[in-house]
Protein backbone atom coordinates (compact mmCIF):
# COMPACT_ATOMS: atom_id res chain seq x y z
CA UNK A 1 0.00 0.00 0.00
CA UNK A 2 1.26 3.40 -0.91
CA UNK A 3 1.26 5.76 2.00
CA UNK A 4 1.70 9.45 2.26
CA UNK A 5 5.06 10.66 3.53
CA UNK A 6 5.15 12.16 6.96
CA UNK A 7 6.04 15.89 7.08
CA UNK A 8 9.46 16.78 8.43
CA UNK A 9 7.90 19.09 10.97
CA UNK A 10 4.96 18.10 12.95
CA UNK A 11 2.72 20.11 15.19
CA UNK A 12 1.51 23.72 14.91
CA UNK A 13 4.50 24.96 12.88
CA UNK A 14 3.57 22.82 9.95
CA UNK A 15 0.10 24.36 9.82
CA UNK A 16 1.14 28.08 9.90
CA UNK A 17 1.65 29.85 6.55
CA UNK A 18 5.05 31.29 5.59
CA UNK A 19 4.67 35.11 5.53
CA UNK A 20 8.17 35.89 4.20
CA UNK A 21 6.94 36.69 0.63
CA UNK A 22 4.24 38.95 2.06
CA UNK A 23 6.84 40.90 4.08
CA UNK A 24 9.04 41.23 0.99
CA UNK A 25 6.17 42.76 -0.97
CA UNK A 26 5.29 45.14 1.88
CA UNK A 27 8.88 46.38 2.10
CA UNK A 28 9.11 46.87 -1.67
CA UNK A 29 5.88 48.91 -1.67
CA UNK A 30 7.10 50.93 1.32
CA UNK A 31 10.39 51.77 -0.41
CA UNK A 32 8.52 52.71 -3.59
CA UNK A 33 6.21 55.05 -1.69
CA UNK A 34 9.11 56.68 0.15
CA UNK A 35 11.00 57.33 -3.09
CA UNK A 36 8.00 58.78 -4.91
CA UNK A 37 6.73 60.96 -2.06
CA UNK A 38 6.57 64.69 -2.71
CA UNK A 39 9.73 66.24 -1.39
CA UNK A 40 9.46 70.01 -0.86
CA UNK A 41 11.74 71.84 -3.26
CA UNK A 42 13.97 74.57 -1.92
CA UNK A 43 13.13 77.83 -3.58
CA UNK A 44 13.76 81.50 -3.18
CA UNK A 45 10.61 83.53 -2.70
CA UNK A 46 10.56 86.91 -4.41
CA UNK A 47 7.98 89.51 -3.52
CA UNK A 48 7.37 91.62 -6.61
CA UNK A 49 5.78 95.00 -6.00
CA UNK A 50 2.40 95.65 -7.50
CA UNK A 51 2.72 98.94 -9.34
CA UNK A 52 1.32 100.33 -12.52
CA UNK A 53 3.19 101.99 -15.36
CA UNK A 54 2.13 105.46 -14.20
CA UNK A 55 4.08 105.02 -10.98
CA UNK A 56 7.16 103.99 -12.95
CA UNK A 57 6.97 107.00 -15.24
CA UNK A 58 6.48 109.41 -12.35
CA UNK A 59 9.86 108.60 -10.79
CA UNK A 60 12.13 111.57 -10.37
CA UNK A 61 15.01 111.42 -12.83
CA UNK A 62 17.55 113.07 -10.55
CA UNK A 63 17.13 110.42 -7.83
CA UNK A 64 16.93 107.37 -10.09
CA UNK A 65 19.78 105.51 -11.77
CA UNK A 66 19.16 102.92 -14.45
CA UNK A 67 21.31 99.89 -15.18
CA UNK A 68 20.48 98.18 -18.45
CA UNK A 69 21.37 94.61 -19.38
CA UNK A 70 21.41 94.44 -23.16
CA UNK A 71 21.36 91.53 -25.56
CA UNK A 72 24.23 91.86 -27.98
CA UNK A 73 27.74 93.30 -28.08
CA UNK A 74 27.33 96.26 -25.74
CA UNK A 75 26.02 94.08 -22.92
CA UNK A 76 25.81 96.69 -20.16
CA UNK A 77 24.64 100.29 -19.81
CA UNK A 78 24.53 102.77 -16.93
CA UNK A 79 22.40 105.87 -17.46
CA UNK A 80 22.54 105.32 -21.23
CA UNK A 81 26.35 104.87 -21.46
CA UNK A 82 27.08 101.45 -22.96
CA UNK A 83 29.96 99.14 -22.01
CA UNK A 84 31.09 96.11 -23.98
CA UNK A 85 31.83 93.65 -21.18
CA UNK A 86 31.82 93.16 -17.40
CA UNK A 87 35.53 93.99 -17.02
CA UNK A 88 34.88 97.50 -18.42
CA UNK A 89 31.57 97.96 -16.61
CA UNK A 90 32.59 96.91 -13.08
CA UNK A 91 35.12 99.79 -12.54
CA UNK A 92 32.44 102.28 -13.58
CA UNK A 93 30.07 100.80 -11.01
CA UNK A 94 32.78 100.97 -8.35
CA UNK A 95 33.47 104.60 -9.26
CA UNK A 96 29.78 105.52 -8.89
CA UNK A 97 29.19 103.36 -5.81
CA UNK A 98 28.20 106.21 -3.43
CA UNK A 99 25.67 107.53 -5.96
CA UNK A 100 24.27 104.02 -6.49
CA UNK A 101 23.72 103.58 -2.75
CA UNK A 102 21.80 106.84 -2.43
CA UNK A 103 19.75 106.71 -5.63
CA UNK A 104 16.72 104.65 -6.48
CA UNK A 105 18.13 101.89 -8.65
CA UNK A 106 16.20 100.55 -11.64
CA UNK A 107 17.34 97.35 -13.38
CA UNK A 108 16.11 96.95 -16.95
CA UNK A 109 16.91 93.80 -18.88
CA UNK A 110 16.27 92.59 -22.41
CA UNK A 111 14.47 89.33 -22.82
CA UNK A 112 17.44 87.60 -24.50
CA UNK A 113 20.01 88.45 -21.78
CA UNK A 114 21.72 85.39 -20.31
CA UNK A 115 21.19 84.51 -16.68
CA UNK A 116 24.90 84.74 -15.83
CA UNK A 117 24.94 88.48 -16.71
CA UNK A 118 22.00 89.09 -14.39
CA UNK A 119 23.65 87.01 -11.66
CA UNK A 120 26.92 88.96 -11.98
CA UNK A 121 25.06 92.23 -11.50
CA UNK A 122 22.93 90.96 -8.61
CA UNK A 123 26.01 89.51 -6.89
CA UNK A 124 27.81 92.86 -7.24
CA UNK A 125 24.81 94.70 -5.80
CA UNK A 126 24.53 92.29 -2.90
CA UNK A 127 28.27 92.43 -2.20
CA UNK A 128 28.12 96.21 -1.89
CA UNK A 129 24.77 96.20 -0.03
CA UNK A 130 22.86 98.00 -2.76
CA UNK A 131 19.17 97.23 -2.97
CA UNK A 132 17.45 97.40 -6.34
CA UNK A 133 14.19 99.18 -5.84
CA UNK A 134 12.65 98.24 -9.18
CA UNK A 135 13.24 95.57 -11.78
CA UNK A 136 11.59 96.28 -15.12
CA UNK A 137 10.31 93.32 -17.12
CA UNK A 138 8.50 93.01 -20.42
CA UNK A 139 5.17 91.26 -20.62
CA UNK A 140 5.06 87.94 -22.46
CA UNK A 141 4.15 87.75 -26.17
Amino acid sequence: MIGRPEPAQSGWRALTPDITPLLDIIFIVLVFLMLTANIPLQSLEVDLPKTDSKALSSMQDNKAMTINLLAGDPAWALQGEQYADWENFKPVLLERLPALKEAELVLASDREVTVDNMMKLLAFLQEHEIQATQILMEEGP
